[in-house]
């Protein structure tokens, strides 16, 4: 399974990249918005804050050099198609970011068609999934934990999508998104996610357990007693 970041935060982007781990990243508005005020960044005029959206879009795609989810704005399928097609050509590694809704298929076919990369987000049901396979799109978004709020299964989501886009030999790849903590990320694997996307301190925390942490201690406390023995 391949890992994706969740996040606009160029910073943490370039972190997690030079772990050799990345994948690729998704991002959106709302992260970008969030991204920039923690960066001081004020805009007079929605035309200002999407200029910056899509310069940070190109400054992620030139780091991770791999598939980075921007996406649309527009609500009517004529807009979302004519803002897809400004997005893709950011980057050859841009994917458009689409909601699964009557206007958002007629864009992901008119996109797919072209040859952009689609990817269907806010999905919460595995025929909304594969109303999204169908329409073209290279990726689904299950979101796992939106899921889980409302009192059913994300993973199960993920697991009953996993097994139709294979009975039905349908090629989109399936990312697990709205992760929340480690687990998650271990469920999504096992349940055939293609990819998760995961926020940053999510994957952070990945990487740490306890035991880890006290067999370093200790590989270290030894080093010290044997080089004073030495």
């Amino acid at each position: 399974m391949k890992l994706y970041l969740d996040t606009a935060n160029v910073q943490e982007i370039r972190e997690i990249h030079a772990l050799g781990v990345l994948d690729g990243v998704t991002t959106n508005p709302s992260l970008v918005a969030r991204a920039l005020r923690q960066a001081g960044e004020r805009f007079e005029s929605e035309n200002a804050f999407y200029e910056r959206f899509t310069e940070i879009v190109r400054e992620i795609a030139s780091i991770v050099q791999a598939p980075v989810s921007a996406e649309a704005l527009a609500s009517e399928a004529d807009a979302m198609v004519e803002e897809g097609r400004k997005l893709a050509a950011l980057s050859e590694h841009v994917v458009v970011k689409l909601p699964i809704s009557e206007a958002g298929l007629r864009a992901c076919r008119a996109l797919a068609d072209e040859g952009v990369a689609v990817n269907m987000t806010l999905v919460f049901s595995a025929n909304q999934a594969l109303l999204a396979a169908r329409a073209g799109a290279r990726y689904v978004s299950p979101f796992l934990g939106r899921v889980d709020d409302i009192g059913w299964d994300g993973v199960e989501l993920v697991r009953t999508i996993r097994e139709i886009f294979d009975v039905h030999d349908l090629d989109t790849e399936i990312i697990a998104a709205s992760v929340r903590h480690p687990q998650h990320v271990t469920a999504s694997a096992l349940a055939g996610a293609d990819i998760a996307t995961v926020p940053y301190g999510v994957l952070k925390s990945m990487i740490q357990h306890p035991l880890t942490k006290i067999g370093m201690e200790r590989f270290l406390a030894d080093w010290e007693k044997a080089k004073q023995e030495l």
